[in-house]
């Protein structure tokens, strides 16, 4: 739902902040005050088009700012839309448009910028403004088509056509890339197989190449590692010069020592640790001196195992350890293209995908039939009740030769018997009033089933009045009962049936003219009421049958 709209030197209008309540509200005012500027204002920062005019005069820009509450329904669409276009997601959603002098403008989304297209995208789960000055997706055939499936109670069906027509399109052009590149995939299989092949039976794995370089290293040098363990047991304990016999003899005569000098013992004892520890080493190092050997043909045969892989990367301008990835990719390349060379297989694939989607198609074919002559029905009764008493509504299902992602027919709202007797697209009725009361009939009876949670109405009372005045505003009273809905009406039978109302009013001073809006309360609405009963002289009677009006005394209304 719409929270707030803050507009800042737009067309009449200085610096305004409103804040929008649910249910049904009414903007009323003198003709000229500027009702129609916050619907523009509106508009504007929904992403409609822009020019220097709207700028207030002797102003150098425009800015207008609306904030929404999105719709339960719908938080989780504008969450992911936001997520997905880079917008940070606070639970509420904040447009914001401003407008220069030379006609160009910025948009914004929770403050950061934006492209006017991503803010009418984003704008079609908000609003919709219904009058000659549109924001209207009622207008769209994708808009008739999804709304009519929701209020047909089609939309599953809907979603599961369009599945089976994306994998019998998926299959299909498989189908069709095969036979057009028969010898190129043909080509490319013998490729993958030979490659195949030369890895397979290189029988490389990455595991292998860390023990294999290991065993190089140790191999390659092993007639160091072989002279240095001798080297080091004969200085350790190799003769009477060793390390091991000259230990030996320091501990026997600091022992021998120690008898005249105590303190001697204790150095003695380290000296006695340290034997015990050498004596460990060189019994290690005997036991690795005895495993050493020189395997020269295990060696070789190694350096040619690591050439053969070196020579295969190099060809295939891969590491080592990469290689057995490359294998499993051009197996399942190979795989793929086995497939694709199957071409009976895939016909038989395409046959049973499309047998899929003319099936369910046809299930939904027939169902919309059913629900479009409800539907017609049902909005045309309501048309009559808005002085539309020739109009008739009806939903058109012209066929599609080749069907689509939606089914095997269009959906076209049409209108019948107001400019003759010929039934006309509903973006091609004439009359902005007569357009306003058609959308209005179309709102009231799919109110459940359409999903935009803010509906303006801009001139829905042309060319009405009495009775018919009474009608409208029951009618978006109830439309109230479900969503938020505002309304820029002259009628005071309509006005007076809202939840809430505004009035606009046009100030002029020194500063020029300009345009307000005041929140009325009891009294308030009473006056305006009266008003809108009387004219210029309000007297004690039109206020007596403003305050009937509004229910405040008993009343035949």
């Amino acid at each position: 739902m719409l929270k707030s709209l803050t507009i800042r030197d737009f067309v009449l209008v200085d610096r305004l902040e409103l804040e929008f309540c649910a249910g049904f509200g009414a903007l009323t005012g003198e003709t000229g005050a500027g009702k129609s500027i916050l619907v523009d204002a509106l508009a504007f920062v929904l992403g409609e088009r822009a020019d220097g005019g709207m700028i207030r005069a002797g102003a150098e820009r425009a800015e207008v700012s609306a904030e929404f509450a999105p719709d339960a329904s719908r938080v989780a669409d504008v969450s992911a839309w936001l997520l997905e276009n880079g917008f940070e997601d606070g639970g509420e959603l904040l447009l914001r448009r401003v407008l220069d002098a030379t006609g160009r403008s910025r948009a914004y989304v929770n403050g950061s910028p934006a492209t006017v297209h991503q803010v009418r995208e984003v704008a079609e789960w908000l609003v919709d403004i219904h009058g000659q000055h549109t924001h209207q997706s009622l207008l769209r055939p994708d808009a008739q088509r999804l709304l009519f499936d929701a209020q047909a109670g089609l939309a599953e069906l809907a979603a599961r056509v369009a599945a089976a027509w994306g994998r019998w399109r998926e299959v299909r052009k498989k189908m069709l890339a095969s036979a057009e590149g028969a010898e190129a995939l043909a080509r490319e299989r013998e490729q993958l197989a030979w490659q195949v092949r030369e890895l397979e039976t290189l029988g490389w794995s990455a595991e292998e190449w860390g023990a294999l370089n290991a065993e190089h290293q140790r191999l390659s040098h092993a007639a160091n590692l072989v002279e240095g363990a001798q080297f080091s047991l004969d200085a350790l304990a190799g003769d009477d010069a060793s390390c091991e016999t000259r230990l030996d003899a320091a501990e026997a005569r600091l022992d021998a020592l120690a008898e005249f000098d105590p303190a001697l013992a204790e150095i003695a004892a380290l000296l006695q640790s340290a034997r015990t520890e050498l004596a460990e080493a060189v019994s290690a190092l005997r036991r690795y001196a005895d495993r050493l050997e020189l395997d020269p043909q295990r060696l070789s045969e190694i350096e040619r195992r690591i050439e053969a892989v070196w020579a295969c990367a190099r060809k295939y301008r891969a590491r080592p350890e990469e290689l057995p990835g490359r294998l499993e990719a051009w197996r399942e390349r190979l795989a793929a293209l086995g497939e694709a060379a199957d071409m009976e297989a895939l016909q038989r694939r395409v046959a049973e995908a499309f047998a899929e989607y003319e099936a369910l198609a046809g299930k939904l074919s027939a169902a919309r039939v059913r629900a479009a002559k409800r539907l017609g029905a049902e909005v045309s009764r309501t048309m009559k009740q808005l002085a539309l008493s020739n109009g008739r509504f009806e939903i058109a299902l012209p066929p599609l030769d080749e069907g689509a992602s939606f089914g095997r027919e269009q959906i076209e709202f049409r209108i019948a018997g107001l400019a003759g007797s010929e039934s006309r697209p509903l973006a091609k009725v004439a009359s902005g009033g007569e357009l306003s009361r058609i959308s209005l009939a179309i709102q009231v009876v799919t109110s459940q089933a359409a999903s935009v949670p803010t509906l303006v109405f801009d001139e829905v009372d042309v060319g009405i009045g009495g009775g018919v005045a009474e009608v409208v505003g029951r009618l978006l009273r109830e439309l109230g009962k479900e969503r938020q809905v505002l309304c820029v009406t002259h009628l005071p039978q309509v006005a007076a049936r809202a939840n809430w109302q505004w009035k606009v009013a046009r100030n002029g001073g020194s500063g020029g003219v300009s345009s307000s809006v005041a929140a009325l309360d009891e009294a308030g609405r009473v006056e305006e009421i009266a008003r809108m009963l009387g004219g210029v002289e309000i007297t004690a009677i039109t206020r007596q049958h403003a305050r009937e009006m509004l229910g405040l005394e008993k009343s035949a209304y």
